[in-house]
């Protein structure tokens, strides 16, 4: 089992009140699996992928990864494995605007001190070689996503995860952009573990999980 989340719980303080976005959640993501996350706004998603991504630390419980116990490490011990294991696709992006797409794609390969082909084979992958030294600001929506999950997936990670990666397109390049990931995870055989409202990242999906007061469930799907 590449992901094991064993109790996860999770509050926080909203002036006098404890508000619990995760209590006692279980999880386990096998590799190369695909799964969609769903839920209402505000219930945990993202505080999920946070802890996950040892961002953030839970109140109580276990995040095992790879065989590794996330909530034994320090925050810098968190801070390494991220760098080098998780890869993060984000809704609004998160390029570096003062990098250049190609440099953008270079960062996380000089931070690992990795092979530095894996950008360039990307930016093919991606069909932007042609805009290697462009700035984020002279790229189109769609473009600066295409170039963050190539971000994402450039150092070879364990793990991809994605924060409502198509929530700032249109419906059409949103689509555009979820068959470009799911190609990529497919390709490298990467596991992702998706964030989302888009009905056709659900079709792409291996498992939907549904985070509801708390807890995950697993709607049952119609037999063929």
């Amino acid at each position: 089992m590449l992901v094991s989340l064993r109790g996860l719980r999770r509050a926080f303080r909203e002036g006098d009140r404890l508000r619990t976005v995760l209590n006692g959640l279980d999880l386990e993501i096998k590799q190369g699996e695909r799964i969609a996350l769903l839920g209402r706004s505000g219930c945990g998603k993202s505080t999920l992928l946070n802890l996950i991504s040892g961002i953030d630390q839970a109140d109580a419980g276990e995040i095992v990864i790879n065989g590794l116990n996330l909530t034994g490490m320090s925050e810098y011990e968190r801070t390494l494995f991220r760098r080098r294991h998780i890869g993060f696709v984000y809704q609004f992006f998160n390029l570096i605007p003062t990098l250049t797409v190609e440099e953008n794609l270079l960062l996380p390969l000089e931070l690992n001190n990795l092979d530095k082909s894996a950008a360039l084979e990307l930016l093919s992958a991606i069909e932007l070689s042609d805009r290697r030294g462009a700035f984020p600001d002279r790229l189109s929506g769609g473009e600066q996503q295409r170039v963050a999950i190539a971000r994402a997936l450039v150092h070879d990670p364990l793990l991809v995860l994605a924060d409502e990666p198509t929530g700032n397109l249109d419906a059409e390049t949103g689509r555009q952009m979820l068959q470009l990931l799911d190609r990529l995870v497919r390709k490298t055989g990467k596991t992702l573990f998706l964030v989302t409202h888009s009905e056709d990242a659900i079709v792409l999906a291996d498992r939907v999980l549904t985070l509801e007061n708390g807890r995950l469930t697993e709607p049952k799907r119609k037999a063929d």
